[in-house]
C-alpha cells in the first residue's frame, strides 16, 4: 500500500473511532499532499507527487512541528507544545523507521567508500549519495555535521 492509501486509510479509521485530533493531523497531512500536486501541476507535470517527495514533506512538517513546540515551551505554553508532540507522533507513523545513531555512523562510512570522498570538497557528493539510499530516514543536518568532523 503506498503512503497516499494509508493515509486515506488511517483518516477512515480516525472517524470510526471518533479520534478527533488524529483525525485532523491526517486531514491536514492529505492537504498537503494535494497542496504538492497542484505546485507539481504548475510546474508542468501532471503525474501525482512520487513516493519519495511525499516522504520529505512529512519530515518538513515534523521539523515545523519541533520548532513550533520548542518555541511554546519557551513561551510557557505547555498545552500548545504537547499538540504540536502528538501531531508528530501521528505523522512520525507514516514515515520510514529512523535509523539508529550506529547505523548512521556505518552508513556515513558506506557512502565515503562509495563516493572515494577524501576531503571536506566531498561532502556534496556524499550527502547526494546518503539521500538516495537513505531518504526519510537519518536527519541530514546532522549527518552534515558528522561528515565534516571525518572528512574536515
Amino acid at each position: 500500500m503506498d503512503l497516499r492509501e494509508r493515509i486515506n486509510s488511517a483518516i477512515k479509521e480516525a472517524m470510526k473511532a471518533r479520534e478527533a485530533d488524529r483525525l485532523s493531523t491526517l486531514r491536514l497531512v492529505n492537504a498537503a499532499f494535494k497542496d504538492r500536486d497542484i505546485a507539481a501541476r504548475g510546474e508542468g507535470s501532471d503525474e501525482p507527487v512520487g513516493e519519495e517527495a511525499l516522504v520529505a514533506l512529512l519530515g518538513k512538517m515534523v521539523r515545523q512541528r519541533q520548532e513550533s513546540a520548542r518555541l511554546f515551551l519557551e513561551g510557557g505554553r505547555v498545552e500548545l507544545a504537547e499538540k504540536e508532540r502528538a501531531e508528530i507522533r501521528v505523522i512520525e507513523e507514516f514515515l520510514p523507521r529512523q535509523l539508529s545513531p550506529e547505523e548512521v555512523g556505518e552508513a556515513i562510512g558506506a557512502a565515503i567508500a562509495e563516493t572515494g570522498a577524501e576531503s571536506i570538497r566531498d561532502i556534496g557528493r556524499v550527502m547526494a549519495a546518503l539521500k538516495a539510499r537513505h531518504a526519510g530516514q537519518m536527519d541530514f543536518g546532522q549527518v552534515g555535521g558528522l561528515l565534516r568532523a571525518r572528512l574536515g
